[in-house]
């Protein structure tokens, strides 16, 4: 199993994509919950989490993810999730959250569908796909 890592990207002034890899539990939980929030302290109205490296999601994962929706809703944001399938997808499955969130299969797919996401990264003076090459997330 990979340990637990979060990293975020940012793009553009109010956008950031959150890379996590490992488990996401009752022990690593906070440690997401608190990034995002610190993310929305700072500005950022716009994440998508990428989760294709998530091996094990729990309730308490599921938890923060669900409260990091509504916090960005309430900032006019948004909360995007990417899973490559797997385990993680048959939990959203399960639990009746592909209602909740919007899914993707990749970040690419994910910047694609939104125009917020496209002008971020249009900003920065790429597209998405070569934006994402660029920082490992096709």
């Amino acid at each position: 199993m990979q340990p637990f890592r979060q990293e975020s990207v940012p793009v553009g002034s109010d956008c950031a994509v959150l890379r996590i890899t490992g488990e996401v539990d009752v022990y690593t939980a906070p440690q997401l919950r608190e990034q995002v929030i610190q993310l929305v302290n700072s500005g950022v109205r716009h994440i998508i989490a990428d989760l294709r490296d998530v091996e094990f999601l729990d309730s308490n994962g599921q938890g923060v993810l669900v409260g990091s929706l509504k916090r960005l809703r309430t900032h006019d944001g948004s909360f995007k999730v990417v899973t490559s399938g797997g385990r993680t997808l048959r939990i959203f499955q399960i639990t009746g959250l592909t209602r909740a969130f919007a899914l993707h299969s990749s970040v690419l797919d994910a910047m694609t569908s939104d125009k917020h996401w496209q002008a971020a990264v249009t900003g920065e003076g790429h597209d998405a796909e070569e934006w994402c090459r660029k920082h490992s997330l096709l």
